[in-house]
């Protein structure tokens, strides 16, 4: 990692370590929670569409599929929380590997429609299986454990994502500075030209796919059991998009991009509590806006204005 990677890195977790102590009361420290949780996800979408150059509309899938493992494993079959999330992200691998290689011979509005597919048929069939999900009412989801102590507060959680957002910020940076991650970008430039100077572009195409998937199953496992319960709108389309919007307002190509664009977009319905229903076009304005004055995201414009890269 170069220095300017090194600083943002360290200022990330300065500021994790700081907000323990300066939050006023649980409400806020639920929010920040929430926050890292998103960031993560977006860490991992972002490998996929601002590196690599490929969408995803149907991400909430495979965080559905986390958690409803998280959910559904224990409850049923009797497995450890740890060994249901290890399963669920498995599982979300298998499906994305095996998906993503005919999905990926798709290109612009054809891909877009194909990973929204996906997305849709996930959550039609966590709302369907009733007998072993609870259907459109959800179910309950039994209690983490680690190392033997149950996580129960607020602080405990805190810890755990915050701690979770550095290993994914760190390992987000030496992937994209790796042979794996210089191939991402090649790729993202021009396919042909990858393709001529020897990259197998189908085989980073899924492995990213796969990454970018089993981030969103780990984080999902996370926010059932953080949650206490989950239902099928983990998987909904207007969480895919919520997070794409996230990707695109941070920064595409930017993992600190990803980390503000959570960040805010997490924040936004809090703000807008008193307005209900308004999150939607709130949404499409604040993604429609950035695009037009923004088109490199919030923190890739403010690094090329003030000379520094992210």
């Amino acid at each position: 990692m170069h220095k300017n990677a090194y600083l943002g890195l360290g200022l990330v977790i300065a500021v994790l370590l700081a907000l323990p102590f300066i939050l006023p009361n649980s409400y806020y420290m639920d929010l920040a929670i929430r926050m890292a949780i998103n960031a993560i996800i977006v860490i991992g979408l972002n490998l996929l569409i601002g590196f690599a150059g490929q969408i995803s509309l149907g991400h909430a899938g495979f965080l559905g599929i986390g958690a409803y493992a998280s959910a559904v494993l224990p409850t049923h079959f009797g497995f450890h929380p740890l060994l249901a999330m290890a399963a669920g992200a498995a599982a979300t691998a298998v499906i994305a590997g095996v998906v993503a290689k005919p999905i990926f011979k798709l290109k612009g509005n054809y891909l877009a429609m194909a990973t929204l597919g996906l997305g849709i048929i996930i959550n039609i069939a966590l709302r369907n299986e009733a007998q072993w999900t609870g259907g459109p009412d959800g179910m309950a989801v039994p209690a983490f454990a680690l190392f033997g102590i149950e996580l129960s507060s607020d602080k405990q959680w805190y810890w755990v994502v915050a701690a979770l957002l550095v290993i994914s910020v760190w390992a987000s940076l030496n992937i994209i500075d790796s042979p794996f991650g210089r191939a991402l970008r090649a790729l993202h430039g021009s396919e042909v030209a990858s393709q001529v100077v020897g990259v197998n572009i189908v085989r980073y195409k899924v492995s990213i796919f796969v990454l970018s998937a089993v981030f969103a199953s780990i984080m999902g496992s996370i926010t059932a059991h953080y949650i206490g319960f989950v239902t099928p709108n983990f998987a909904d389309f207007f969480h895919s998009i919520e997070l794409v919007t996230m990707v695109v307002v941070g920064g595409m190509a930017s993992v600190f991009g990803s980390i503000v664009g959570a960040v805010l977009l997490t924040a936004l319905p809090q703000a807008l509590a008193t307005f209900e229903g308004w999150e939607t076009v709130v949404f499409g304005s604040v993604l429609m806006l950035c695009m037009i004055f923004l088109p490199k995201g919030l923190v890739p414009t403010l690094a090329a204005k003030f000379g520094k890269g992210d």
